[in-house]
């Protein structure tokens, strides 16, 4: 990077942690530390929630996913207004009325202290290894874009959020929050704006879009019902709907985040607020994907995005040959692709239907070829990886906007960007850590461990906690292999849990004569039935079933199993 990116990273970094350090600097009670003294208004709060969700895995992942996929993933998100509407009339009242540190303490008062500590430690496990992957995802990828130290940079970037964490909790996080997130609006939507200058001057948004469109990159509804594809309006407003009502309804790294405001007021419109922005939000990160794949119809990219495996293929006497070979054809391909895009753009300006139809076809032809080639150099960097014995990961989408930023965007705009990757990275971790220290001291160390100790003692252990598993979540970091791609990595890692977790809930809030012998036994039996489910359906290397089908078969197996164990028990 050039040496005002790196004044602009630093300068946007160390502003938003002083202001986070300051605005904190009076927290001195374990009741402030991990609730803010419920002081937040709904703005605060809206931001804090949308930035917890929206990590660093959102801003380099889902341009890759749109980049590869096209406007089909938003669809996931049609089911979380519905979510954040119900959460705000029935479980945000019981939370404030019970005026509850967390959520799984409103379990114990309901069930029993077991059913309470199996929640509380399915979260610790699901959000342990979430926050994980968020502060390896950005590590990873700007370790092999920048050329910096892996290692170093996973323990600089988690020992950066873990310091303001500790130090101002709760508030700390949602103050910083809201300042991340305007930072990561504005570097969004100033890099759309740059993407769009730097088309060819025949070429409008519009006619780009339409060249989009016609590749079917635009297609946001999808409503052919099938069980095995993962992103259409079905699965995103009926099991997406149960992912996102445990996600923000149960897992306390959001439900923190509503609990500190004001009053039930302002937590209900922080979260409606998200219910508003939310999809927007996600349908232009996925659209700044859109541009940077219509950017690269007119702009030769590499023929592999990830310059790290790339160098390795041909520093190889062995891999050179073939890769040359390779990128000699892609640069063929894409010359020859260029001037058709150029066509159909000049065809639909005229309204030339034939032209149109001959040209869209051409393109799609040679993008499909385009893949091909792709997939040739994916082989290459398998077989490199298992001669060398080397763990290359051979999927570059989550490579795509980074290499966009670094190589395309003007002085400044880079930093800003790096920036706002870090920023992302540093909300969602921070979020992570505090709701993570604050369930082990309130629900595990508290509760079962040591029960009366001081407010003093109580703060200091806070502290230690987070101290403790941001080195965790750190070492845990270091051992991480990308898998698929990430925003679609940690959503699979969340519903493997949270449709249990949100079981248990349901049938705390509907079913109120069942008690926490048959809830506890019907959770265990649920979390089973979703690993076996999911490891039985990729036996075969082909997914039957997508996997958000796996929350509400996780929570409809805990509250039908907890149903029958009712009436068993009652009758024995």
């Amino acid at each position: 990077m050039h040496w005002i990116d790196w004044i602009v990273m630093f300068t946007v970094l160390i502003g938003i942690i002083a202001y986070g350090v300051w605005k904190t600097r009076n927290v001195s009670s374990v009741k402030s530390y991990l609730m803010g003294d419920r002081e937040l208004g709904w703005w605060t709060i809206g931001l804090s929630v949308m930035a917890t969700q929206a990590s660093a895995i959102t801003f380099l992942s889902t341009p890759g996913q749109a980049y590869d996929d096209g406007m089909r993933f938003v669809q996931f998100y049609y089911g979380l207004p519905i979510a954040m509407v119900i959460l705000v009339i029935f479980v945000l009242p019981i939370y404030y009325r019970l005026n509850v540190y967390t959520a799984y303490e409103y379990l114990e008062g309901r069930f029993d202290l077991k059913t309470r500590s199996l929640a509380a430690v399915l979260f610790l496990f699901s959000r342990g290894m979430a926050a994980g992957f968020t502060i390896a995802a950005p590590s990873i990828i700007l370790a092999n874009i920048m050329g910096w130290d892996l290692q170093t940079t996973i323990v600089l970037t988690g020992a950066v959020v873990t310091f303001y964490t500790v130090f101002g909790g709760t508030t700390a996080v949602s103050v910083t929050q809201k300042q991340q997130m305007i930072v990561i609006m504005l570097g969004l939507v100033a890099t759309a704006f740059i993407i769009v200058s730097q088309f060819p001057q025949e070429v409008s948004l519009a006619d780009a879009v339409g060249v989009a469109d016609g590749l079917g990159k635009m297609d946001a509804f999808d409503l052919e019902f099938s069980w095995t594809e993962r992103y259409n309006v079905w699965t995103g407003t009926t099991a997406a709907l149960f992912l996102f009502l445990s996600y923000f309804g149960t897992d306390q790294s959001q439900v923190q985040r509503y609990l500190s405001g004001k009053s039930l007021r302002e937590s209900s419109l922080g979260l409606l607020f998200n219910a508003v922005i939310k999809v927007p939000m996600q349908a232009f990160v996925l659209f700044t994907g859109i541009l940077v794949f219509l950017f690269f119809q007119f702009n030769k990219p590499p023929v592999h995005y990830n310059k790290a495996n790339l160098a390795l293929l041909e520093e190889s006497d062995t891999y050179r040959p073939k890769v040359n070979e390779i990128k000699q054809e892609f640069d063929a391909m894409f010359e020859e692709k260029q001037l058709a895009v150029l066509d159909l753009v000049n065809a639909k300006n005229q309204k030339n239907e034939a032209a149109i139809l001959a040209n869209e076809a051409k393109v799609v032809d040679l993008n499909d070829k385009e893949k091909s080639l792709r997939s040739q150099v994916d082989n290459l960097i398998d077989g490199y990886s298992k001669e060398t014995g080397k763990q290359l990961e051979a999927n570059d989408k989550d490579y795509v906007f980074i290499t966009f930023v670094v190589n395309y965007l003007p002085k400044g705009m880079v930093g800003l960007l790096i920036a706002v990757i870090f920023c992302a990275a540093m909300s969602s971790i921070a979020s992570e850590l505090n709701a993570l220290a604050t369930t082990s001291v309130i629900d595990i160390y508290k509760r079962s461990i040591v029960k009366n100790a001081s407010d003093n003692h109580y703060l200091k252990v806070s502290k230690a906690m987070t101290i403790g598993w941001g080195s965790l979540v750190i070492f845990f970091a270091s051992f991480i292999l990308l898998f698929e791609n990430l925003i679609q990595a940690v959503n699979i890692i969340g519903s493997l849990l949270y449709g249990t977790i949100l079981g248990i809930f349901m049938v705390a809030f509907v079913f109120k004569k069942v008690g926490g012998t048959p809830v506890f036994i019907s959770a265990l039996i649920g979390e089973a039935v979703v690993i076996y489910i999911f490891w039985y359906d990729r036996l075969d290397g082909v997914e039957d079933l997508g996997f958000l089908w796996l929350n509400p078969i996780g929570c409809g197996v805990v509250v039908l199993c907890s149903l029958l164990l009712h009436l068993f028990l009652k009758k024995k």
